[in-house]
C-alpha cells in the first residue's frame, strides 16, 4: 500500500515560482519511479514530469521543460516539483503518482497563476 499526499500548491501571479512536495508512505519508496501530473478546468489528466527511482533520469513534458525541475529525497520519501516562470496555462490541480503494481494517486493540490 502507497500513500500519497501533496503540498505546496497556492495562487502565484503570472512569472512566479511555487515548490509542490509529495510525501509518500512506504519503506519501498526508493524502489520507484515517480511522476507529476495535472489537470486543468475541462481537459484530461496530463502528464508533467517523472523521475526515475534513483533520481539519475528525469522526463518532462515539453510545456514545462526548461521552467520545472523534479526531483526526490529517498531518505524523506519526498519528491518535489519545482516550478519556476510560472504561466496562467499552468493553472491546474497537481498530482502525484507513482506506479507499484497498482496506479497510486495523491489527492492533488490546487496551482493557480494569475496573468
Amino acid at each position: 500500500q502507497v500513500q500519497l499526499v501533496e503540498s505546496g500548491g497556492g495562487l502565484v501571479q503570472a512569472g512566479g515560482s511555487l515548490r509542490l512536495s509529495c510525501a509518500a508512505s512506504g519503506r519501498t519508496f526508493s524502489s520507484y519511479a515517480m511522476g507529476w501530473f495535472r489537470q486543468a478546468p475541462g481537459k484530461e489528466r496530463e502528464f508533467v514530469a517523472a523521475i526515475s527511482w534513483s533520481g539519475g533520469s528525469t522526463y518532462y513534458a515539453d510545456s514545462v521543460k526548461g521552467r520545472f525541475t523534479i526531483s526526490r529525497d529517498n531518505a524523506k520519501n519526498t519528491v518535489y516539483l519545482q516550478m519556476n516562470s510560472l504561466k496562467p496555462e499552468d493553472t491546474a490541480v497537481y498530482y502525484c503518482h507513482t506506479y507499484y503494481g497498482l496506479d497510486y494517486w495523491g489527492q492533488g493540490t490546487q496551482v493557480t497563476v494569475s496573468s
